[in-house]
């Protein structure tokens, strides 16, 4: 039987254990300010190595911190005190480390090419803090900004998590979780879906002033980040972060917004399948095969399990440690941070899988997504802690992988009713990391074009008018579903993320049928090596060795291609 919630000993035997190593970083930062503050231009090549290895030591140990703290966070938000106290100390440790980055950047370029060529496993994370130059601030402004940011951005990020962990909603007699009350949507009945629909947007209606506001903040904050450390626009830092070109983006958003027919066909179809005379937002994700049989856990970690080692022995392995080794939080429970995630910790131990898992199906893919993470996130260790961060555009790609494995798994066998009940699951969770996350950017794009804060009303109808480009007539959005850009936590906790999901999604998808049609005999040790490079290369080099090219807008179309396929498919089963 495996382990359904965490043990976080590996990251610390217990709080005491965590101070002392928290007290042990800070020393350590200090004494490396000391030692190499205003003396990088002197040091010779192996020095400088020596400096850097120091500097992501010091820079994990205190990540290892902050991941037990929130790790607690994410299981009871009442732990927020708690996370907010290690955040401050790790924050006064890290104004130590500020000034390596910064100085680095003063050196004259002769210097830097030269610790850069001898740098080894951190030639490529020196070469993008070369580009990240034309945005960084003094030393003392720097400082300032730090010992801030906890009372900026992330204090908004941490209310809406706690109000949202608090937040109840009542349906049939139970006062149930964000996580629980969407899961109804789902549901075979069309009474429950649609009384889960009005529940769901009666109680979040309650809190949009606040959320609005939260939004407001997090679009300000953004804005003065950009003003300071002369941004162009307020998506451009998060390019920067993923490594990628304006250009890139572009070309996905273009190419994806051209194919939305593609959305409106299989809509259209599932209406007739349903027979409804008119599909509602809240039909969406209506089954067709009518079981309500539960999908257990256990149920879904064997099919994992069974679909990765036929893959790959590497991937079976890892995830069999996840799986017995305490690395998964379960199931849903009071408190408890809503949704899924798995966080990298640190390269020194292991990734942390968070579920929210109701016992339905779709939980399976859930799972299958979160542990492609996790499997991702421990090949990336191999490169160390500065190198292994993965851009969000190839951070999402073992995840939607490994959903694909066991989607075609599932396919095999199954009758032509849970064939076509399963090739509608997998379209539609398409749907929402491809074309949903789209919807999800232009509205950012919207909101943050916009000078002054933005009214409840503006936010509503800004959301209306970009979801209604993905549904166009094939789904009626209802009253309810205006507000339903409120509960989005990623446009609070990373604006601009959402890109990276469909960016993933198309490039997977081409991965992935590169894959099935054998053409590329040594495919999966290929792609181990791809993932085990973490953040180490650029996405677009990356990429490069299967013979793609991200920046042309013909690379989309592969993978909206194998899209048009599976809806071809679907209509016609």
């Amino acid at each position: 039987m495996s382990s359904t919630v965490w043990d976080l000993t590996p990251l610390f035997e217990n709080e005491d254990a965590l101070t002392e190593a928290l007290k042990t970083a800070s020393s350590n930062a200090l004494s490396f300010e000391k030692k190499y503050k205003n003396r990088l231009k002197t040091l010779t090549l192996n020095e400088f190595n020596e400096c850097v290895k120091e500097y992501e030591s010091i820079s994990q140990s205190l990540a290892r911190a902050m991941t037990y703290a929130y790790l607690k966070f994410a299981q009871n938000s009442d732990e927020g005190s708690f996370l907010a106290k290690i955040t401050n100390t790790s924050k006064e440790a890290e104004k130590y480390l500020l000034f390596f980055e910064l100085e680095f950047n003063r050196l004259d370029k002769k210097t830097q090419d030269s610790f850069i060529k001898n740098a080894e496993v951190y030639d490529f994370y020196l070469k993008s803090l070369k580009k990240e130059k034309p945005h960084q601030l003094n030393l003392g402004i720097e400082q300032v900004l730090l010992k801030k940011e906890q009372v900026g951005a992330s204090a908004f990020c941490r209310l809406f998590d706690e109000h949202f962990s608090n937040m109840k909603f009542n349906f049939e007699g139970k006062k149930i979780s964000e996580g629980e009350i969407l899961s109804f949507l789902y549901s075979a009945d069309r009474n429950k879906r649609k009384s889960a629909a009005d529940v769901f947007t009666k109680e979040l209606k309650k809190h949009q002033p606040l959320l609005g506001y939260i939004f407001n903040m997090i679009k300000s904050d953004l804005k003065i980040e950009c003003v300071i450390r002369n941004y162009k626009t307020p998506e451009e830092p998060r390019h920067k972060d993923n490594k990628i070109s304006q250009k890139s983006v572009d070309a996905l958003i273009r190419a994806t917004e051209e194919s939305f027919n593609i959305a409106h066909q299989y809509y259209e179809k599932k209406r007739e399948l349903l027979g409804f005379e008119t599909l509602y937002d809240y039909d969406r994700y209506a089954p067709l095969e009518k079981d309500d049989t539960p999908f257990s856990y256990e149920k879904s970690r064997t099919i994992v399990l069974k679909t990765l080692k036929n893959f790959s022995t590497t991937f079976y392995e890892i995830a069999q440690k996840a799986f017995n080794e305490g690395w998964i939080d379960v199931y849903p429970k009071s408190k408890k941070s809503g949704g899924a995630f798995s966080h990298p910790a640190t390269v020194d131990t292991h990734p942390y899988l968070l579920l929210n898992y109701t016992n339905q199906r779709r939980d399976l893919f859930t799972l299958a997504h979160e542990m492609g993470h996790a499997i991702h996130q421990y090949l990336s260790r191999k490169v160390g802690y500065l190198s292994s961060d993965t851009p969000l555009t190839t951070a999402e790609t073992a995840s939607v992988f490994c959903e694909m494995l066991v989607f075609d798994e599932m396919k095999k066998n199954a009758d032509l009713k849970t064939k076509r009940a399963i090739l509608s699951s997998k379209i539609e969770d398409i749907f929402a990391t491809l074309y949903r996350q789209i919807n999800f950017t232009t509205f950012e794009r919207a909101v943050h074009a916009k000078d002054d804060e933005l009214s409840l009303k503006e936010f509503n109808q800004l959301w209306l008018s970009q979801s209604s480009k993905m549904f166009g007539h094939s789904v009626k959005l209802t009253p309810n579903y205006k507000i339903w850009w409120s509960y989005i936590s990623h446009f609070i906790h990373a604006p601009f993320y959402c890109y990276a999901y469909a960016y993933a999604q198309l490039l997977v998808l081409a991965l992935f049928g590169l894959y099935k049609s054998g053409k590329t005999t040594d495919f999966t040790q290929k792609y181990i090596e791809f993932l085990a490079l973490g953040g180490s290369k650029s996405p677009k080099e990356m990429v490069a060795a299967f013979g793609f090219d991200i920046e042309d807008e013909k690379f989309w179309r592969i993978g909206l291609d194998e899209v048009k396929k599976m809806v071809d498919e679907f209509k016609e089963l």
